[in-house]
């Protein structure tokens, strides 16, 4: 799952906004309890303590999540924090040109830097430094930020290195045992932690926990060991497998073609359309009496109607005609009328499909299916009347029966068109979006389905009542009209709902969504 389709084929399956388990998640910010009092901590020794504070842990422990918080909950009058990285900076010069910078000094020079600290010091402002992949620092780098640390009469600033664990018997080395810095250990989240920190990032990307299973939450707690980055990475392993296997069962007993999944729903509808168009054509030939053949006695001479250029006896004004049975019967016609909007499932969840493809492939085959079949026209040859020698076997005719029903009383057998519906402006249009705009980000509603035509969504409104309500979005730049139910102020009153629905609403599988999302995609379609 590293090409760019495959992650899209992940966001559609599980109805992400965006993949939830990315490294970096813009405004995502979670602090389980144990977290908090470090945080607290670094505050508290940057005041009254003149050590070297150094926040350690293993890659993916939730270092730079601190180091981030730290400086966005400082006093931004009172403090000025310089954000240092050592990654292919590792040695003095850089470092010092990284602090000289973020402190607007000319030169790169320890003194220098102190100097300006003091100055700052004396406008009541504290200087924080703060290098993140502190285990990249060379020892020499180490040496100039225990110096740095330590200050001089001018001023002090306080200096933060984030790193990993093994940088703690190196920066014991370059101290040479003296007492110069501090060591806060971050400890790994609990199996609840776990489950809470999977909870938010998946409601950030707009679903709930109720997507992993208890026993996957507690299979990547143990693998993890409850490390948030490690916890990123398993979590997102663990939902491809569970896609891949939900796919591989649907297409496990068939073929495999290696085509687009568009392309292999429409193949089906083809073939669907052929196979019925066979079935009909093959219930009317049987149907069909046994050819008309003039039985000649032995032995007697052909009729003159039937010798070659022979002129044929006129044919009397009642002739036989060929009767076919059920011929009375209108035959079988596909639906007519206005397309059906689209409901999820059975067959685009056979096929893999997201919401939007099954749109297209749905409005496709309702193309398809309101062409109506051609009228039947079957001429078979008769013979003419001849006199008496000539017996015509199997035939009995009524009298004055047409030779093929015409086409008529088929037409006749569609129902006739149901009393209009309540007018379109009833629908409040999917543009406007006033009632989604006016509702809080943080409640609810239930998506049921997608169409790609206005017309099907506003349809199914009218049909099902004034709860459901539909809005505009681009879907892979073309236009979709997306119905949904009602607004909840929790997903829990959602899914309770959705079990009151009606079983043919529930079988498109309705899904949460809150309308924060929903109003963002609104607003990217105008």
């Amino acid at each position: 799952m590293t090409s760019l389709h495959a992650d899209e084929a992940f966001l559609d399956h599980y109805h992400f906004t965006h993949d939830p388990f990315a490294s970096r998640v813009p405004g995502f910010k979670f602090f389980p309890a144990q977290r908090k009092p470090v945080l607290g901590q670094l505050h508290h020794l940057a005041r009254y303590s003149q050590l070297l504070l150094v926040v350690s842990g293993p890659e993916g422990s939730g270092k730079t999540l601190l180091r981030q918080a730290l400086v966005a909950s400082t006093n931004k009058q009172a403090v000025q924090s310089v954000v240092v990285s050592a990654k292919g900076a590792a040695d003095p010069a850089s470092i010092l040109r990284q602090v000289a910078q973020g402190l607007q000094v000319q030169r790169p020079e320890l003194p220098a830097i102190l100097a300006q600290v003091g100055q700052l010091a004396l406008t009541g402002q504290e200087v924080y430094v703060l290098v993140d992949d502190a285990e990249d620092l060379s020892d020499a780098a180490l040496t100039s930020l225990l110096s740095l640390a330590v200050g001089n009469a001018e001023g002090r600033p306080h200096v933060f290195l984030f790193a990993d664990s093994q940088l703690l018997p190196r920066l014991e080395h370059v101290a040479a045992g003296g007492e110069c810095f501090h060591v806060i250990e971050l400890q790994s989240y609990s199996e609840d932690e776990t489950r809470e920190y999977l909870a938010q990032r998946l409601e950030g990307a707009g679903q709930g926990i109720e997507v992993l299973s208890d026993e996957q939450v507690a299979d990547i707690h143990e693998q993890s060991a409850g490390w948030p980055g490690v916890i990123n990475q398993v979590a997102r392993e663990s939902l491809v497998e569970a896609m891949l296997a939900q796919r591989g069962a649907a297409n496990r007993g068939g073929f495999s073609f290696n085509l687009p999944r568009k392309h292999l729903l429409a193949l089906c509808v083809v073939a669907i359309g052929v196979l019925a168009a066979w079935f009909m054509q093959g219930r009317v030939v049987e149907n069909v009496d046994a050819p008309v053949i003039a039985q000649l006695p032995l032995g007697e001479a052909t009729p003159p109607a039937l010798v070659a250029g022979a002129a044929a006896p006129a044919v009397p004004a009642v002739a036989p005609a060929i009767q076919f049975e059920g011929a009375n019967q209108p035959l079988p016609l596909p639906l007519v009328g206005e397309a059906q909007p689209v409901i999820r499932e059975p067959l685009a969840q056979a096929a893999g499909l997201s919401g939007a493809e099954e749109a297209d492939a749905t409005g496709a085959s309702g193309a398809a299916d309101i062409a109506p079949e051609p009228a039947v026209s079957v001429n078979v040859p008769v013979a003419p009347v001849v006199p008496a020698p000539v017996k015509v076997a199997p035939v009995v005719a009524p009298p004055a029966a047409p030779v093929v029903k015409p086409v008529a009383p088929v037409a006749a057998a569609v129902p006739p068109p149901a009393k209009p519906q309540a007018p379109a402006a009833a629908v409040k249009p999917a543009a406007g979006g006033d009632w989604y705009a006016a509702q809080a980000g943080s409640h609810f509603t239930l998506q049921i389905l997608g169409a790609r035509l206005e017309s099907g969504a506003q349809a199914f409104v009218n049909a099902n009542g004034a709860d459901y309500r539909y809005f505009k979005k681009q879907h892979q730049g073309k236009p979709l009209y997306v119905v949904t139910y009602g607004s909840f102020a929790t997903r829990d009153a959602a899914q309770a709902a959705l079990r009151t629905l009606p079983a043919k609403v529930q079988a498109g599988k309705p899904w949460p969504r809150n309308f924060a999302g929903i109003q963002q995609e609104i607003a990217q379609a105008r």
